[in-house]
């Protein structure tokens, strides 16, 4: 039988959070947070996957799509205060916290401001002010980060254009670009299809300077539970994520690999990023610690 998706509108602090739910609501909780430039719709099929025997929730960042904007902007620590006021309210617990991209950011402004989460995965993702981040900053390769802070520009460029220019980074940081379908790609170009939705998502690299503040002040030794995933394809190796990650305190770091995936790995590969993901909730070994 086919998943279902329900839809509802949560007010969080001074947004509206669109939040999508699928499977069993009584189910292990697992709270999906998507990137740039990305919307709920880059977890469907992987909420498929986890609705079978769990609780499957995602939103939109504020702003983006049917979710209403923060005043801080893209602020990860405001972010994930208003993640943890869902939480909070859909009373969930033994929660997954799941972020990819900007939305791993977000975990782990979570997890540094609510260690008592119960488990937490970051995926394909650097994190400001921790290391290697200074590589990922001054490397070219990476242009986009300084392109989309430069104020009201971006805008200006991509107004109009958000097909195209989205394209761009899903055919480029994908190992095989038509497994995003015509159908996500479309709809993630919707959800910033307005002028607010649009600055919403710039906002959250706007925001890399205070993140990077934010992160080096959040000092001490985490032991909650962390799986850090990354696309097989994607450049950069693992290990220097994971360095940086226990250099900054996470003590109880696991990480692995999605094989034959790039940047946009729970579209890519959506059946091994559950499995993955499924298995570290659960408590088994994965591939690094078989």
């Amino acid at each position: 039988m086919p998943i279902e998706f329900s839809h509802r509108h949560l007010d969080a602090g001074d947004c509206t959070l669109h939040v999508v739910e699928a499977g069993d609501p009584h189910g292990r909780p697992y709270l999906f947070l998507h990137g740039w430039p990305e919307s709920w719709r880059t977890w469907k099929e992987v909420m498929a996957l986890a609705g079978r025997d769990s609780r499957a929730v995602a939103i939109d960042l504020p702003g983006v799509g049917e979710s209403t904007t923060t005043a801080d902007g893209g602020s990860k620590r405001i972010v994930a205060e208003r993640v943890r006021e869902l939480i909070q309210a859909f009373e969930l617990t033994d929660v997954t916290l799941v972020g990819h991209d900007a939305g791993g950011m977000v975990a782990y402004a979570f997890l540094r401001q609510y260690p008592e989460i119960a488990r937490v995965v970051i995926m394909n993702t650097v994190i400001p002010g921790v290391e290697p981040w200074a590589d990922v900053i001054r490397n070219p390769y990476i242009w986009h980060f300084g392109l989309h802070n430069v104020p009201a520009l971006p805008e200006t460029l991509v107004r109009g254009r958000q097909a195209e220019y989205f394209t761009y980074f899903y055919d480029v940081l994908s190992v095989d670009p038509s497994k995003i379908t015509e159908e996500s790609r479309a709809a993630h170009a919707a959800a910033y299809g307005s002028d607010a939705s649009l600055t919403a998502g710039f906002d959250l690299y706007r925001a890399f300077g205070q993140d990077a503040r934010d992160n080096a002040a959040a000092t001490g030794a985490v032991r909650t539970p962390v799986l850090y995933l990354r696309g097989d394809g994607e450049v950069g190796e693992i290990a220097a994520y994971a360095a940086g990650l226990r250099a900054a305190g996470l003590e109880n770091l696991t990480t692995a690999l999605v094989p034959g995936a790039g940047h946009f790995a729970q579209e890519e590969a959506p059946a091994e990023v559950w499995r993955l993901i499924h298995a570290f909730a659960a408590g088994r070994p994965l591939p690094e610690d078989e």
